[in-house]
């Protein structure tokens, strides 16, 4: 016989919102998401794919940057989420290499059919993030 674990949740008042939905959650998840686009040197145009928003949505970076939460939006903060996993794992990966560390999602890498990280989340979106973040919790399971 299986035993499963229950989770429960507890009952918040209203306006108290927990995890993500809460509005300073998203507004450190908007500065975090913009730092690392300024340290992966990203284009505007790629930011946005990223975040799976339209090219006429580009105001919303600069909102984003000024202290504007990320929308409630799932798709938005699983996007968020396996970007932050991928920045962690490199972190984690090339501690003393700062370089590499910021520069690994332009290189080409033969795991992805010679196409950079980059290239490979721009193409599939939020699967190729996906398969990005799990190649590096692959790397750093070696």
């Amino acid at each position: 016989m299986q035993t499963t674990k229950a989770t429960t949740k507890t009952t918040k008042s209203r306006g108290q919102a927990s995890g993500l939905t809460s509005d300073e959650s998203r507004i450190n998840l908007a500065k975090l998401i913009t730092k690392l686009f300024d340290l992966w040197d990203l284009s505007t145009v790629v930011r946005l794919e990223l975040l799976g928003q339209s090219p006429s949505s580009r105001a919303n970076l600069t909102k984003y940057r000024k202290g504007a939460p990320l929308p409630n939006l799932r798709d938005l903060l699983d996007r968020t989420g396996w970007l932050l996993s991928i920045h962690k794992s490199l972190r984690l990966l090339y501690p003393y290499n700062e370089n590499l560390r910021y520069s690994w999602v332009k290189q080409r890498n033969k795991a992805f059919d010679n196409l950079t990280p980059l290239q490979l989340m721009q193409q599939e979106g939020i699967i190729g993030m996906a398969k990005v973040s799990r190649y590096l919790d692959f790397q750093r399971g070696r």
